[in-house]
């Protein structure tokens, strides 16, 4: 559910906003249990975001930055979210930070270092969560028409991670599952633009959350944080 919507004027103030509150989350997780936990997404929104909160002053040797979803592609190539993590977040104090990408290419394409040897490896619970939005309502790598959205959307998985293969995704994705997701102390949704807004108005009516996935976390117990600008 969202909890409080949080609208700025421009999305440089968003961007200040958004990690400052993210900066606050982070260090009094620091201070509780000597480390953090966050989780971002990529695309071409959060990159103003991810250079402010590169230059907060909290001790990143303690936190450790992870993707909400991630392309099935090399960190080589411009679609990677790991490689806009490195290049807009990972930098000037935040690079001191540990990063654990989803996807790693090897003679095979391969499921992340999260699966772990075991498969049973876990990285949550979070601190943060900062999740987006496409207009077609997806979030994370919850597209519609995703071959294994039921089960990522599935409240009671105990899975940490899938795979998705859907029709406005051109590569295979890896996404975490909604109870992961979930199971965080922030839950930031972050877009801009009237467009993006007439899209989450219309998630908030009544209809199928398997149409417009971003409706699981409207309606979950868990709150949600908007953060929007025009």
């Amino acid at each position: 559910m969202i909890a409080e919507r949080k609208l700025f004027a421009t999305k440089k103030e968003l961007a200040a906003g958004l990690a400052s509150d993210v900066a606050a989350c982070l260090s009094g997780a620091i201070t509780d249990r000597g480390q953090a936990k966050l989780a971002v997404s990529g695309g071409t929104t959060p990159t103003i975001f991810f250079n402010h909160l590169a230059r907060s002053k909290i001790d990143w040797s303690r936190v450790t930055v992870t993707l909400v979803d991630e392309r099935c592609v090399p960190e080589t190539d411009e679609r990677s979210n790991a490689k806009l993590v490195r290049d807009h977040l990972l930098q000037s104090k935040a690079a001191a930070a540990h990063f654990v990408p989803l996807f790693r290419r090897g003679g095979s394409d391969k499921l992340g270092p999260l699966f772990g040897r075991s498969g049973n490896d876990k990285l949550g619970p979070f601190d943060a969560v900062i999740l987006g939005m496409g207009t077609d309502g997806h979030t994370a790598s919850f597209f519609p028409g995703g071959d294994n959205l039921a089960e990522a959307l599935d409240i009671v998985t105990t899975k940490q991670l899938v795979t998705m293969k859907a029709p406005a995704a051109p590569e295979t994705r890896i996404t975490f599952t909604l109870p992961v997701l979930l199971d965080s102390t922030f839950i930031a949704l972050h877009i801009e633009g009237a467009e993006k807004q007439k899209v989450l108005e219309t998630a908030e009516k009544a209809g199928p959350v398997k149409d417009m996935p971003i409706r699981a976390f409207l309606r979950a117990r868990e709150p949600v944080i908007l953060y929007w600008c025009p």
